[in-house]
């Protein structure tokens, strides 16, 4: 997730960036790119934002960085294979080499990808990323509640084709079914290669005349969220500490996320590039999603005092009333994993008094 302010870059700027002006920059100004799986996005002089295109299964959001001799990545994507598309269809943009990763976080979908790149790239993430990755039975949970869910997505999926009677639209639906039996085959076998460089709180990278600061805030959609922050720029990235839809909140800290929030509110940005969905302005959406955590954490502690289950509590949350900022929300209930992570998190809290440690 990332943010920018207004830049004196003349036309190469696209209507991402020009967020203190109320008008659109011309659309001749847009420029956008789009390969085999990615569609690349100019923000502004070197700074690009790579995005899914149609409905292959990648994984969050690419902020990518052209430098003067090299390019810096952020996050690696769900597998193996996404990333080596990826990186064939970066040399629409760019002949330059990646010789930077950055992991904003441990979630499989932001780090698979990592095996791809050989000893010549430096990977970086926060220390508690590597740790979550070599020595903490996080992952192998995520994967396995992720396989799950595509399961569940297949059977859907299954379903509709037997009752579509158009050819072309069942081609599609099958073709969806291909692709994500195609990545649950291919997460089965992978081994998560971890960050081979790693920093507590700061750290600044200096690519020519590009300055890349990175960013521990606190803890918050995990604990290890890396914010990558362009000053000269004024983009932020953030990864899934704050998205444009409401973030999973399987691995939450959910106090300190809405204290996490509030810092990143002082960065001094204009546009933020997102771990998954769109480009945003402004601190306003980040108050809002503030408020939607905190009205999930009162209503879970309420049905929690009631004596429901957490699969119970699921059901019941109703977050509609945050529907105006997040248009993603259908109707009542959240996820069962989350609910259920908030129920380890407010059980830590009630027997020692803080968080979980992972």
């Amino acid at each position: 997730m990332a943010v920018i302010l207004a830049l004196s870059v003349g036309a190469c700027v696209s209507p991402w960036l020009n967020a203190r002006t109320e008008s659109a920059a011309p659309a001749s100004d847009k420029q956008s790119v789009t390969g085999k799986m990615y569609k690349f996005d100019k923000i502004t002089d070197g700074v690009y934002f790579a995005t899914a295109a149609g409905g292959a299964i990648t994984g969050g959001n690419h902020p990518i960085f052209i430098n003067e001799n090299d390019v810096v990545l952020v996050d690696t994507g769900t597998t193996p294979s996404a990333m080596r598309a990826l990186l064939e269809d970066l040399n629409l943009i760019t002949n330059k080499p990646v010789r930077t990763v950055i992991n904003t976080h441990w979630h499989y979908d932001h780090v698979d990808g990592n095996s791809v790149f050989g000893p010549g790239v430096e990977i970086i993430g926060h220390e508690y990323v590597r740790n979550a990755l070599l020595n903490l039975d996080v992952y192998p949970k995520e994967i396995s509640w992720k396989l799950n869910d595509w399961r569940a997505q297949v059977q859907s999926l299954r379903k509709q084709v037997e009752k579509e009677a158009d050819p072309a639209r069942r081609k599609v639906l099958e073709n969806q079914i291909a692709d994500i039996e195609s990545a649950m085959a291919e997460v089965k076998e992978i081994k998560p290669v971890p960050p081979s460089t790693t920093f507590a709180s700061r750290m600044t990278l200096f690519r020519g005349q590009r300055e890349i600061q990175l960013l521990f805030l606190g803890r918050g959609h995990t604990g290890g969220d890396t914010v990558v922050f362009l000053p000269k720029e004024r983009i932020v990235c953030t990864g899934d500490l704050m998205e444009s839809k409401p973030a999973s909140l399987s691995s939450g800290f959910f106090d300190e996320w809405i204290t996490t929030l509030g810092v990143l509110k002082k960065l001094e940005f204009d546009t933020a590039l997102p771990g998954h969905g769109d480009p945003f302005h402004g601190t306003a959406l980040i108050t809002a999603f503030q408020d939607y955590l905190s009205d999930v954490i009162a209503q879970v502690k309420k049905f929690r005092e009631q004596g429901l289950t957490a699969e119970q509590t699921a059901q019941k949350v109703d977050l509609t009333s945050h529907r105006k900022d997040f248009p993603q929300i259908q109707g009542p209930g959240i996820d069962e994993v989350g609910a259920k992570r908030i129920y380890e998190w407010m059980d830590s809290r009630d027997a020692s008094g803080h968080s979980p440690d992972r």
